[in-house]
């Protein structure tokens, strides 16, 4: 056990994604045996692995770090309104453009401020949707580790692609576009960006996914090659977003603020208390 132990200390990382992919694919294979009717993606995985790693690799000490990055809310009201109002821009910006192409909205019409509210609300607290199952875990967790020996920039393109790929049974069984892969790859540079631009806070990456999931392209009801044509948009318009982050806020992407690095302030008082060296 001691020689687990510290060699869990030293990989965590990799045990991290490891743990994250198998608990969230872990109903693939299943299905694909014809043991249960539908295949079932869990977005839990990531939050559960991190619980898993930092209980068996840092202890107390490493939950006290994890858990002050989740609640981290002491960041200007200005980031709150990016966090909220961002994602939902991208969507008018894409929607817009859509229709001013020739798309149909139907979906427009049916749109009430209190389905919106009602579904942010769900999000807010399911942990078996994207915002509460990923955050925690890829930008609460992997985020500052990957940036304990990386740039900001270096560690979001990781990450990109290892969320992208993990969000692959999606593609294989239809729950998500085969341009939702590029998508995620590149707004997870937005993600990155927001977090460390707010000291490390998890929250509000939190409330910028569930915006990110409330008001959707599938709001405004387009169908067929008008969706197809949406999605591309979209891609196009987040990608425009990262752009003017790398090239207005390039110190941003030079270094991450201590907070949001594994051996940041935090971490270096935690680890006092814990056993063994950090990764």
């Amino acid at each position: 056990m001691p020689r687990f132990h510290n060699w869990l200390q030293h990989q965590r990382l990799a045990a991290f994604f490891v743990l994250a992919y198998a608990i969230s694919w872990s109903s693939w294979p299943v299905y694909a045996l014809g043991m249960m009717p539908r295949m079932e993606f869990l977005p839990i995985g990531p939050l559960a692995a991190a619980v898993i790693v930092i209980g068996l690799a840092e202890g107390r000490a490493g939950y006290r770090v994890w858990g002050r990055r989740i609640i981290r809310w002491r960041v200007g009201w200005a980031w709150y309104a990016v966090a909220l109002l961002l994602p939902a821009v991208l969507v008018l910006v894409t929607g817009t453009v859509n229709m001013l192409l020739g798309a149909a909205a139907p979906g427009l019409s049916q749109m009430t401020w209190t389905g919106l509210l009602t579904v942010f609300a769900v999000r807010f607290v399911n942990p078996l949707d994207g915002p509460l199952g990923e955050e925690p875990g890829f930008r609460g967790y992997a985020v500052p580790l990957l940036q304990s020996t990386r740039t900001p920039l270096q560690s979001a393109a990781i990450l990109g692609v290892l969320v992208a790929f993990w969000h692959l049974p999606l593609i294989v069984f239809g729950g998500l576009s085969v341009i939702g892969l590029p998508i995620t790859f590149v707004i997870t540079f937005l993600y990155v960006w927001l977090f460390n631009r707010t000291g490390g806070s998890v929250l509000l990456t939190f409330l910028f996914h569930n915006s990110q999931g409330t008001f959707t392209m599938g709001s405004y009801g387009f169908t067929g090659s008008d969706m197809a044509r949406a999605e591309l948009i979209y891609l196009l318009a987040v990608t425009a977003a990262v752009l003017v982050t790398i090239l207005f806020d390039r110190q941003s992407w030079r270094s991450a603020p201590p907070e949001a690095s594994d051996g940041g302030p935090l971490t270096v008082r935690s680890n006092r208390t814990a056993s063994g060296p950090p990764a």
